[in-house]
């Protein structure tokens, strides 16, 4: 499969997005979830709901997140809302929440009737809208999804597009994310 990459210059700073035609890779882009050998510290980051209200990463205490920074104009990310949707609904029992992380400019009035016309019913509305979230973390494009533990650290992130709810795919963020989190010695 070609794949064809594009740079879009984004408030003074290039954004390479990959453009991956066609159907998913195999395995739901599982082949390409990087996991880190232990966990690492996240960066410092805030989101704002669809209100515009702050919300620090500590809302998401004790909970897995699987962390998408996307954009409603980057056609790869809206090629995988709906599996992220889906995966939201799916492992939400079990305290892991997708966080899709919208860097579109135009805020929630871009992200909502997006959600509307493509019938995700599931994912709260986040926003991102200056990048700072997705620069905090290293993002080198779109869609990027970082996966942090319960306790918010990053445990694995996988660029580009994902069929994020393949069995396969659910499974290994169930073996990522389990419910109660080993205890560590300190040294």
């Amino acid at each position: 499969m070609a794949v064809v990459s594009r740079r879009v210059l984004i408030g003074g700073a290039t954004l390479a997005t990959a453009l991956l035609p066609g159907k998913p890779h195999a395995a739901g882009g599982m082949e390409r979830l990087q996991v880190h050998g232990s966990p690492r510290a996240a960066p410092a980051f805030t989101l704002t709901d669809a209100e515009g209200a702050p919300v620090a990463p500590e809302s998401f205490a004790g909970k897995g997140v699987v962390l998408n920074f996307w954009a409603t104009w980057c056609p790869p990310c809206v090629a995988e809302m709906p599996a992220l949707d889906r995966l939201h609904a799916a492992l939400a029992d079990q305290r892991i929440v997708v966080v899709a992380a919208s860097q579109d400019r135009g805020g929630a009035n871009v992200v909502r009737p997006f959600y509307e016309r493509t019938g995700v019913q599931h994912l709260p509305v986040w926003l991102d809208p200056r990048g700072a979230a997705g620069r905090a973390f290293g993002i080198r494009g779109l869609p990027t999804t970082v996966v942090l533990n319960r306790t918010g650290r990053e445990v694995a992130r996988l660029e580009g597009e994902a069929t994020w709810d393949a069995p396969a795919m659910m499974d290994r963020l169930r073996a990522l994310l389990p419910k109660v989190v080993p205890e560590t010695t300190a040294t």
